[in-house]
């Protein structure tokens, strides 16, 4: 859970470029266990999916 809220924090913070953001997105993924990624993908689609819903979607296709 703590990995969960630091890839929180992390996506907060670089959401301003969405490569940085691709990029650190599917470092988490990589790092966290399936019901992690499940609400990170939740709260990514809540807070981000009208301004990075095509990095979102590539990204969690994957995982």
């Amino acid at each position: 859970m703590k990995m969960l809220n630091y890839f929180k924090t992390v996506l907060s913070r670089v959401s301003f470029d969405a490569k940085l953001f691709e990029k650190e997105l599917r470092k988490a993924i990589k790092s966290l266990i399936a019901e992690e990624i499940q609400e990170l993908k939740n709260w990514c689609y809540q807070h981000y999916a009208a301004e990075y819903e095509l990095v979102l979607n590539r990204c969690f296709v994957s995982s």
